[in-house]
């Protein structure tokens, strides 16, 4: 049985190569000596706010060392990091602390004022930890980061909670459920090492430890230079910089908040980037369309693979970036919270991959609704389901992990609702999921969440929020808005509809367009037809649906 810690695994990195790069972000590169003296710093400071084993501590950060630095601090005492969408609105906010019992929040300087409206009702945390970004002072309420990363636990020593550390120990990723609710994603630490190393570039025995990372580094060095452009709170982002890191790699993230694709390739080029981390179109549209505007403008040789994860990119922009570096391998890798490692797609030279076709990762099955095998060229539908090490369940909710994590045929497996065809030659066709759900730009959306606050626009009846296609961001919200009796049409506007939403949840769930119809047409137990309203909202766009 294996005994996987990351907190281990990270200090043994720092050990062998203590002035290898470990974290670089703009012009400032934290080397691994500095990176683990910093992290104890903070869990120095966390163990003196007299913090519990497995306490929960909230990441309201964007892309920047500290969010790592605080990761390993957590990891290092036996702590929770918890995952905070920087989108989120208020209630959001509230609800993701709540519910995962946060007692302490880190969190970058710009969000002070947003805290400070929702601080009495956050009532489990006590501890706030402040990241200066340039846009004010501390607030009295409210620690400096670099007081505590610079304090006593960082003298060299390193920190040690009394209840120790353990492969048992959890990270948690928060991800948007059923309801719109984000559901906590419980993962033994063992687990998630053991699965993500799987997928690496320098692979442990999945039953090794310490010895056999160590035995790596002597003979290979530093691993790889990764960037994920994508946010580190998202698991693509998040989880491949924790697999990199334990390779004894480097991660490099981006100095802006709003992604800047001239950033993005000047960032490769100067740091000889080796793996870039995107979500599909709407990262390589840009990157693409940049690409072509400044033709030689820039030296792609040191990029070995790109890899996008939580949507699907379209084969046409994997046959551009080909064309400006036919070396590169370009991975489709898909997964989920609940499932890594269900099945992958890669493209290189000059063929790429038709989107939504992937080859099943071991361990995966696609069943129909009596748990049976779908047979391979059927043309039968079913879905994915993982077995070996997945999560142990969603925290703090057990319905929604009995209806996920399933047994069958005797063995525990994740079926997160992804739906698929198999094959002849055992490749999988993608569908979707069984859901309504709506993935704009990776971020998944839930419509009813949406559509109660689109009802709240005054004049507003009846809402159904839906997907249609995007060729950017895969699919774009569309608000389809029944108006009460008697409201006239004009006293309504799309944008006024659009800014509503974006002042009640975060901005990325607001429809993009608002089509007005007589009567959403409900069925009489108030079902709705959302694939109709989908194929008409698609028609009246003019786009095609798929």
């Amino acid at each position: 049985m294996s005994k996987w810690n990351f907190a281990d695994v990270w200090e043994t990195v720092a050990d062998e190569l203590p002035e290898a790069p470990a974290l670089t972000h703009g012009d400032r590169t934290v080397g691994w000596r500095e990176f683990d003296r910093r992290a104890d710093g903070v869990a120095g400071w966390l163990l003196g706010c007299g913090v519990g084993h497995q306490d929960k501590v909230a990441l309201y950060l964007y892309n920047c060392p500290e969010y790592l630095e605080a990761t390993f601090a957590c990891f290092k005492i036996g702590l929770v990091p918890i995952n905070t969408n920087y989108r989120y609105a208020d209630d959001e906010l509230v609800y993701l602390w709540e519910n995962a019992d946060s007692v302490a929040v880190v969190f970058h300087g710009i969000f002070t004022e947003r805290i400070e409206g929702i601080r009495d009702r956050a009532v489990s945390v006590r501890h706030w930890l402040w990241i200066d970004d340039g846009a004010g002072e501390c607030p009295p309420w409210a620690t400096p980061y670099e007081e505590v990363a610079a304090g006593p636990g960082a003298s060299g020593e390193r920190v040690r909670a009394p209840w120790g550390r353990s492969p048992d120990d959890l990270h948690m990723l928060y991800t948007g459920g059923t309801t719109g609710m984000p559901k906590g994603v419980m993962w033994r630490q063992d687990d998630l090492f053991a699965r993500l190393n799987g997928a690496g570039f320098r692979r442990f025995p999945e039953d090794g430890s310490t010895d056999d990372v160590r035995a790596q580094l002597v003979a290979s060095g530093p691993g790889m230079t990764l960037l994920p452009a994508c946010p580190l709170m998202h698991g693509t982002g998040g989880f491949t910089s924790l697999e990199c890191l334990s390779e004894g790699g480097r991660v490099v993230t981006l100095t802006s908040r709003q992604f800047d694709p001239i950033e993005l390739l000047d960032t490769v080029q100067g740091e000889k980037v080796n793996g870039l981390i995107i979500v599909g179109d709407a990262f390589a549209k840009p990157i693409l369309a940049t690409l072509e505007a400044h033709p030689g403008q820039w030296d792609l040789s040191s990029l070995v693979g790109i890899i996008s994860s939580g949507v699907m990119w379209s084969e046409e922009s994997k046959e551009g970036l080909l064309r400006h570096h036919p070396g590169v391998l370009l991975v489709d890798a898909f997964s989920s919270s609940e499932a890594l490692g269900m099945g992958s797609s890669v493209s290189s030279g000059s063929s790429a991959q038709r989107t939504a076709r992937f080859t099943l990762g071991p361990e995966v099955r696609v069943i129909d609704a009596a748990g049976n095998d779908v047979v391979a060229g059927s043309g039968t539908s079913g879905v994915l389901a993982l077995g070996g090490r997945i999560p142990l369940g969603y925290y703090k909710d057990e319905a929604k992990s009995a209806a996920t994590f399933r047994v069958i045929d005797g063995t525990r497996y994740s079926v997160p609702g992804d739906f698929a065809e198999v094959g002849e030659d055992g490749t999988i066709h993608l569908l979707g999921r069984g859901s309504v759900v709506i993935n704009t730009g990776g971020e998944k959306v839930y419509p009813e969440e949406v559509e109660e606050v689109v009802k709240t626009v005054e004049g507003v009846h009846d809402s159904v929020v839906v997907g249609i296609p995007n060729e950017r961001f895969g699919e774009e919200i569309v608000a389809v808005v029944e108006l009460t009796s008697g409201t006239p049409p004009d006293s309504v506007d799309p944008r006024m509809v659009i800014d509503h939403v974006k002042e009640k949840l975060a901005g990325y769930k607001a429809p993009r367009r608002v089509r007005f119809v007589h009567t959403i047409g409900r069925s009489p137990a108030g079902k709705v037809d959302y694939a109709r309203h989908s194929a008409e909202a698609a028609e009246w766009a003019g786009v095609a649906l798929d």
